[in-house]
């Protein structure tokens, strides 16, 4: 095998291709990148086997071939070679990166060793790239990294009519996101860890998006990203969005995330932050034995009877209001041990549901 390539074209594909292959793996060639050319592009595949990233550009072919590359060293080697083209040649024996001055020689991985992970299936729904992105940048924030709790560690994608609904949640926080008029045969548990591969991966203004029976498939022109789905039942979660709030207050978005990251100065996660609703708007509060504490007020707009106490995990309160994209945000409360839900105004696609601590 031998390429010749621009540089920022090779280091593009291998960047993108590099976020799939995990950090440790017992199988040592997932430590690599597949390396196919042919037709006059060069094909780059990393996997870890829950989540496979295929990219591809047009490269100068002087010879055909495939290889494993060791993922991490290739794509720095290539990305620290001077401007201009790059020629990648491979033997049984050695991988050469050359550039115009520099060279590298690696040893190449077991190709036999890589695994056949096969064509992906045609077909799938056209979606909105940037809408998809951007739903699931809102609810993959909820979703749990502990790896003993894997059916929270997905995000559920349910179809529902002629709207497709995504949520996530680590028992602590709930996200929601409807998407209309987009629409899947099937629901599926997909991994959150994936999907916030997405955007970076393979995002594009128009995509495709299939359930196969064990994978999740989102492919545009700049890829395929492959999600190997979770097995199991998601949480009823639909009792803990109720339909009425006797309390809620309007706030800033951004002046509510600069008092959240003032308070957070104190509390570092796991102090919680105390929030006093009344007429005129908020008052933050956090106090921190030894060491000290802050409060201030927030301008808002009040609704309800009476003022109405809180205490929030200060980092799980601050990921909610930092994923409504509209310029206020609306905090409705039923009492300081019920559920809290966090929404844009004029954003009622989104909801985030927040479990209250208790203090």
């Amino acid at each position: 095998m031998r390429i010749r390539a621009d540089r920022d074209d090779l280091a593009d594909v291998f960047t993108r291709a590099n976020r799939a292959v995990g950090s440790r793996s017992a199988l040592p060639v997932l430590q690599g990148v597949l390396c196919d050319v042919r037709g006059g592009q060069v094909r780059v595949t990393g996997t870890d086997l829950e989540v496979t990233i295929r990219t591809s550009t047009e490269v100068e072919v002087l010879e055909e071939g495939s290889v494993v590359i060791p993922a991490r060293l290739a794509t720095e080697a290539i990305r620290r070679m001077p401007a201009g083209a790059v020629t990648i040649g491979a033997t049984d024996t050695e991988i050469e990166i050359l550039g115009r001055g520099p060279r590298f020689t690696l040893r190449p991985l077991a190709l036999a060793d890589f695994p056949d992970l096969g064509e992906v299936a045609g077909g799938g729904i056209a979606v909105d790239g940037d809408q998809l992105a951007a739903a699931i940048a809102q609810v993959t924030v909820a979703a749990s990294t502990d790896a003993g709790r894997p059916i929270l560690t997905g995000v559920l994608f349910e179809s529902g009519g002629d709207e497709l609904r995504l949520v996530a949640t680590d028992s602590y926080r709930l996200a929601v996101r409807d998407m209309a008029a987009t629409s899947l045969p099937t629901s599926a548990l997909v991994p959150a860890r994936g999907l916030r591969e997405l955007a970076r991966a393979v995002g594009a203004p128009s995509m495709t998006m299939s359930i196969q029976p064990r994978e999740a498939v989102f492919a545009s022109e700049r890829g395929v990203l492959r999600l190997r789905l979770i097995e199991g039942a998601f949480p009823k979660y639909r009792s803990l969005l109720p339909e009425n709030y006797p309390r809620r207050v309007v706030v800033e978005r951004e002046a509510f995330l600069e008092a959240l990251g003032r308070a957070a100065l104190v509390a570092e996660d796991h102090i919680p932050v105390r929030l006093k609703l009344f007429e005129g708007g908020i008052e933050v509060t956090v106090t921190r034995q030894d060491v000290g504490g802050e409060v201030e007020h927030i301008a808002g707009e009040y609704e309800g009877e009476g003022e109405a106490q809180i205490a929030f995990n200060p980092r799980y309160l601050a990921d909610g209001v930092n994923v409504i994209r509209s310029e206020r945000v609306r905090l409705q409360v039923l009492d300081s041990m019920k559920p809290s839900v966090i929404e844009g105004v004029g954003e009622e696609e989104f909801v985030y549901v927040l479990m209250p601590v208790r203090v």
